[in-house]
Order: C-alpha cells, then sequence, then structure tokens
C-alpha cells in the first residue's frame, strides 16, 4: 500500500516502523550518542530510534532538538526515516542537516500504523509503502 504525504527532506530510507502515539522532544528526550528514548514516561522510553522509520504526531521542545537530530545521524543512530503528522521546523530542520528522508500529512492516521511493520520513504515524492494494509 502507497501512503501519500507531503515531501520535507528528500532521500529514501527503509526499516520497521516505530509509532509514538507521543510528540517526540529530542533535546533531553533521544540520547545522540546511542540512540536511545530516555524521556521519562514516554510510550517509547528505553527504545532505540536507530534505523527505524519514526512516526510521531510532532516534535516539541527546544531548537536544539534540530542538532540532536543531526548528531544522531552522524554518530550512526538515526532513523533512517521520519514521518510526521505535521511537521514543525525543528524536527525538518533536524531531517534536512541529518539528511533523514522526512514526510509529513499522511494520508493514513499515524494510529492506524502498526509498529514492526517494514516500510519505505521517498521523501522526494512524499510518499511511504507500506507492506500490507493499516489497521
Amino acid at each position: 500500500m502507497i501512503i501519500t504525504g507531503r515531501s520535507i527532506s528528500g532521500g529514501k530510507g527503509s526499516g520497521r516502523l516505530l509509532v509514538s502515539p507521543e510528540p517526540i522532544s529530542f533535546l533531553s528526550g533521544v540520547d545522540p550518542e546511542t540512540g536511545m528514548v530516555v524521556e521519562k514516561g514516554h510510550p517509547l522510553e528505553g527504545t532505540s530510534v536507530a534505523g527505524t522509520v519514526l512516526a510521531f504526531p510532532y516534535g516539541k521542545g527546544s531548537t536544539v532538538g534540530s542538532y540532536v537530530i543531526y548528531a544522531l545521524s552522524r554518530n550512526g543512530h538515526a532513523p533512517a526515516a521520519i514521518v510526521n503528522t505535521e511537521a514543525e521546523s525543528i524536527i525538518a530542520t533536524g531531517a534536512i542537516i541529518g539528511n533523514i528522508p522526512m514526510i509529513d500529512r499522511p494520508d493514513v492516521s499515524l494510529d492506524r500504523l502498526k509498529t514492526g511493520t517494514r516500510v519505505s520513504v521517498d521523501g522526494d515524492c512524499g510518499t511511504m509503502e507500506y507492506e500490507g494494509s493499516p489497521g
């Protein structure tokens, strides 16, 4: 199934989908050295974002979060791609400077996507190929 969205950062990335029902703060919320979500009480706390296609509603927190995303990329612990319900400047800037494909406004609600499903994101075309059918 092809899910259509809006292109934010170009390139292609594939991996297992990791879906968060809550926004993510990269500053103090994700360790740039390991890729682990460290925000206390976050649904993904203790989970690595490295190599995943990370889907979450939007980013929150300081603009320094853009540099954390860039550091994740430089350290080899970045997501393979990012999908947001609505991109905002912190996450979009981080994806662009970190060369991480990113789309937003998917035509399927994130809560219908299943963590662990293999997906491919094409940030140039603004699409995500989803194996199977969303719930």
